[in-house]
């Protein structure tokens, strides 16, 4: 039985995982690899703290480069994160002739497209499924069960921590704050939460996704982003009242020679099975021709269902290494030279509805002047709602609208705004009634 050695670069929780599975799970792995899979070398800036597991004969070093320059060494896992020393790691491995697995998503979505030209230029491969959605399988549904199906669009819920935030303020009605604060008490949250409150995560793995999906080169810088740092109580109780479910979406929808690709809160139907996804789990709701819509849930971080998926990217490569063969499916699920440049849909050219929440003033005419503007930028209101009582001379006004494009939205908004019959920036959360 032949044996493949490998290196993981960052011992911390996934890496603690990994190493748990190869060491733990080594006669599993055997019998459905057909191959030793050895655990070589860690390496770590720590290597003082105990990790709980017991690596035998396994080195664990400070030096990265142990494990980039080590002949034996046949699949490198980068687990350190971050978009400077990883990237460097990455590199190196690939120049190697090293098969590299990775989780990073950051350095996915921001240098993807130069990865997998130096991964062809060395003839190995560059495997990321744990890069989106945790243990769900998501990279190889797209790039090789749905390999005969067009991608029409994907809904997904990507980020755990928004996820549990909004579950939280939808479950007890506390504030956004309260919220947060309870997710990094219990470890879904980081100290400096930003990277996944204002969406930017999530971003990351649609800009991958996309491109897995329509044979596009990763574009991350022309995906509209917002978080749910504004979202309130207020809004999701009216949404409850309107039978949906505020998420944190991340839409990708194909549009003739245009890709959708955005990233923001979503009101969505109580019927729509996203909307039942709570606390930190992670889904995604494909829509193809063939085969219609296709469904998976699961954890989307962790240490164990992270870890898992790695373990899916190692057995993959390992099964090419003893049945002597290299880059058997393209890394981003098209041959390099089929991958072209498709241009993101302007998000001001986006037709939906929108749920508008003013702090209006408790004036005669305010509700006529509002209606007006929006009617005079051609947007048609479905449904007007006004709950609770006046504050300080305010009035919560809810409208919800029929289909409207973003650039009229925007620019009614903003003369709403200027007008002295509302106080502070309205609210604006797009509905999606066709999602999943």
């Amino acid at each position: 039985m032949k044996t493949i050695h490998i290196g993981i670069l960052g011992f911390g929780v996934v890496g603690t995982g990994v190493a748990t599975l190869l060491t733990r799970k080594k006669q599993l792995l055997e019998s459905r690899t057909g191959a030793r899979l050895n655990l070589k070398t860690i390496a770590d800036i720590d290597t003082q703290t105990n990790r709980g597991i017991d690596l035998g004969s396994t080195a664990l070093v400070s030096d990265a480069m142990t494990v980039l320059t080590d002949p034996d060494i046949d699949i490198i896992v980068e687990l350190i994160g971050g978009e400077t020393v990883a990237r460097k790691f990455i590199c190196q491995a690939l120049e190697n002739k090293k098969h590299v697995v990775t989780a990073n998503k950051a350095l996915l979505a921001g240098w993807g497209n130069d990865l997998v030209k130096t991964a062809r230029n060395n003839q190995v491969d560059l495997a990321f499924e744990a890069s989106c959605g945790g243990c769900m399988p998501i990279i190889k549904t797209l790039r090789e069960s749905l390999v005969a199906n067009d991608i029409t669009s994907m809904s997904a819920i990507l980020n755990g921590t928004c996820n549990y935030i909004l579950t939280r303020i939808s479950r007890e009605g506390c504030s956004f704050e309260e919220a947060l604060k309870k997710a990094q008490e219990l470890g879904f949250a980081e100290a400096e939460p930003s990277l996944d409150i204002d969406g930017h995560d999530t971003a990351h793995k649609l800009a991958i996704l996309n491109a897995l999906s329509h044979g596009m080169e990763i574009n991350l810088k022309d995906i509209h982003v917002e978080g749910i740092r504004h979202i309130t109580p207020t809004d999701i109780a009216f949404a409850k009242s309107f039978g949906y479910t505020i998420k944190l979406l991340a839409i990708g929808k194909i549009h003739g020679n245009h890709v959708e690709a955005r990233v923001h809160p979503t009101m969505i139907d109580n019927a729509n099975p996203l909307s039942h996804v709570d606390h930190s789990m992670n889904a995604i709701a494909i829509d193809a021709d063939a085969t219609g819509r296709t469904m998976l849930y699961g954890h989307g971080a962790g240490m164990m269902p992270t870890a898992s998926a790695v373990l899916s990217d190692i057995a993959d490569i390992a099964r090419n290494i003893i049945s002597g063969t290299k880059r058997r499916v393209p890394i981003l699920g098209y041959p390099e030279d089929n991958i072209r440049q498709i241009p993101v849909l302007s998000m001001k050219e986006l037709m939906t509805r929108y749920y508008l929440r003013f702090e209006a003033q408790d004036h005669p005419g305010v509700l006529s002047r509002i209606s007006g503007i929006l009617g005079e930028n051609q947007i048609s209101i479905k449904s007007v709602h006004q709950k609770g009582r006046k504050t300080n001379g305010k009035v919560p006004v809810v409208m919800i609208t029929h289909t409207a494009r973003e650039e009229w939205v925007q620019t009614a908004l903003s003369r709403i705004s200027a007008t002295d019959s509302v106080v502070g920036n309205p609210m604006v959360i797009r509905i999606e009634e066709e999602v999943a």
